[in-house]
């Protein structure tokens, strides 16, 4: 009896780590997707981390704010200020949908801070490269 409770639990333990396994890898790899879906590198890996931490992808964003993938910064504001004023729950709106515009005008904001992020780098880059050498002192 001891013996075949002993396999039941040595066989139940395998299939444990085997789908523990199975899930680990096909996390690892849904990440290494959004990451190449998301530009690769490390803009890449950055825009899957947002992702992540704000719990909407960017595209996700952009449909629920109607808005173009280029991201017009006074068309998201229209969009989001037209869509939050209808889903008011005093004027019979519905609260889930209202909160699912604020969390895509986050995300939204969010690239928009990065893309600046992305510029300020880029520009100090520019500068420090083109830089002429100080001329050194006369001995």
């Amino acid at each position: 009896m001891a013996k075949y409770l002993a396999q039941i639990i040595v066989l139940g333990g395998q299939v444990v780590a085997r789908a523990f396994t199975k899930a680990v890898r096909q996390e690892f790899a849904a990440s290494q997707t959004a990451a190449k879906r998301a530009g690769g590198g490390q803009q890449g890996r950055k825009a899957a981390a947002t992702d992540s931490v704000m719990g909407m992808s960017l595209q996700e964003a952009q449909q629920i704010l109607h808005v173009s993938p280029n991201l017009n910064p006074e068309e998201v504001q229209k969009n989001y200020d037209h869509l939050f004023t209808v889903n008011e729950k005093s004027k019979g709106g519905s609260f889930y949908i209202q909160s699912k515009v604020v969390r895509a005008k986050e995300r939204i904001d969010q690239e928009f801070k990065n893309r600046e992020e992305v510029k300020q780098r880029k520009k100090i880059s520019a500068e420090t490269t083109n830089k002429p050498d100080e001329p050194s002192a006369p001995s």
